[in-house]
């Protein structure tokens, strides 16, 4: 065993190891783990914390905050780091996990007390896990497809007991097998797969949490860009883009001088037609949804209203994302091909059974249903206000 040094350096600070620095570690993270120990289980605490903006946030999800508080120790960063994963991977056990892990360090601080080496303990926790892990494979675990809808909505429920769900847990547990159960995938070797992300949880102010419902279909957070579009569309073809549909604009620094002024309504009006020329080509192609990241020109939505097409605009990227890999299309960037002339490919297109607006208290979006690649699904949250939302989608 070492003593422990203390080293001066030439930054006004020191640099302590041995017997010291293990303790501080264990220090700090039995810290951070005692700040979430109270909200454990169906009876936990809430926590309400203040950030320096003043905004106030009232949650006992372990990974939010730990996420919300500051943190300087290496030792207590790691565990918080560790909630993250946690929750990214399985979403669940975030205050669970770090209290064991703050446990363990703290009883193999116990066992280096009493003078067995570090490397033997790493090792001994190492067979632990291994053992562990082996007899909850070979007597505890079960397939989720030897297991009938109650029992999983049993689990579901379980887990939303210590949550804000708790007073609707028969409610939401219900929903989320069924939304997983919506989004059940077999390959071609017969292994079957729920993925998590196929999930989209969607959050709309007004009526209480009872009222959240779910949607066998992708919900988008939009509407359509003008009152005259169609409201609903059969057998949609889906133009997803990630460009401006806006009058064309000149880059920064690059500038036009005309020796004749009459020109310059030559110049604006030629800045619309690329607009519009883009806009007919993918009404051409058999487009009569079209999704953008970008704005849409309100002198160009005519073409769409004329054509019987609906147009979003300011889509977000990761959904747009997802729109394509379940409807089967394509995002394209740009509408030029290798010879400079701006074409649009109908394969591009994605495609469902039907597309619509669906109008929640204040606010629309847009559902689309039948996604033809991929299934997926959408859980619609209904609650007060942001803060009740919020603490919806931790549960």
């Amino acid at each position: 065993m070492q003593p422990a040094h203390k080293q001066a350096l030439g930054i006004n600070g020191t640099r302590t190891s041995g017997l010291d620095t293990r303790r501080e570690n264990v220090t700090a993270v039995a810290a951070v783990a005692n700040i979430v120990k109270s909200s454990l289980g169906p009876i936990g605490l809430d926590k309400m914390i203040v950030d320096q903006m003043g905004e106030v946030l009232v949650t006992n999800d372990g990974a939010t905050i730990l996420k919300r508080i500051d943190v300087e120790h290496p030792a207590s960063k790691m565990l918080v780091d560790l909630a993250q994963l946690q929750d990214d991977e399985i979403g669940d056990g975030t205050t669970s996990v770090v209290i064991v892990a703050a446990e363990l360090l703290k009883r193999a601080q116990e066992l280096v007390a009493m003078g067995i080496n570090a490397t033997n303990i790493i090792a001994g926790y190492k067979l632990a896990l291994r053992e562990s892990v082996s007899y909850l494979q070979s007597n505890l675990s079960r397939s989720v497809e030897s297991l009938g809808v109650q029992t999983l909505a049993n689990v579901a429920k379980t887990s939303m007991s210590s949550k804000i769900l708790n007073a609707e847990a028969e409610h939401f547990s219900k929903m989320v097998v069924d939304a997983m159960m919506s989004v059940k995938t077999i390959n071609d070797l017969g292994d079957v797969t729920y993925p998590r992300k196929a999930v989209g949880i969607l959050k709309q102010h007004g009526k209480s949490a009872k009222e959240s419902m779910l949607i066998k279909g992708f919900a988008l957070n939009a509407c359509r860009a003008a009152q005259g579009m169609p409201t609903s569309v059969e057998n949609p073809k889906i133009a997803l883009v990630d460009f401006d549909l806006r009058s064309v604009k000149m880059k920064l620094g690059v500038s036009i001088t005309l020796s004749d002024p009459s020109k310059a309504a030559e110049i604006k009006q030629r800045e619309m037609d690329i607009t519009k020329e883009r806009i007919l080509k993918m009404i051409a192609a058999g487009a009569n949804v079209i999704l953008t990241t970008w704005g849409i020109e309100d002198a160009m939505m005519k073409y769409m209203v004329e054509a019987g097409v609906i147009g979003v605009r300011r889509v977000n990227k990761a959904d747009l994302r997802r729109i394509a890999k379940t409807t089967g299309g394509t995002i394209v960037h740009t509408m030029s091909d290798l010879n400079a002339e701006e074409v649009y490919d109908p394969n591009w297109l994605g495609h469902a059974e039907k597309v619509y607006e669906q109008r929640f208290g204040e606010d629309e979006c847009i559902i689309i249903e039948g996604t033809k690649s991929n299934v997926c699904a959408s859980i619609v949250l209904r609650g007060a206000n942001s803060f009740v939302l919020d603490e919806m989608e931790r549960a």
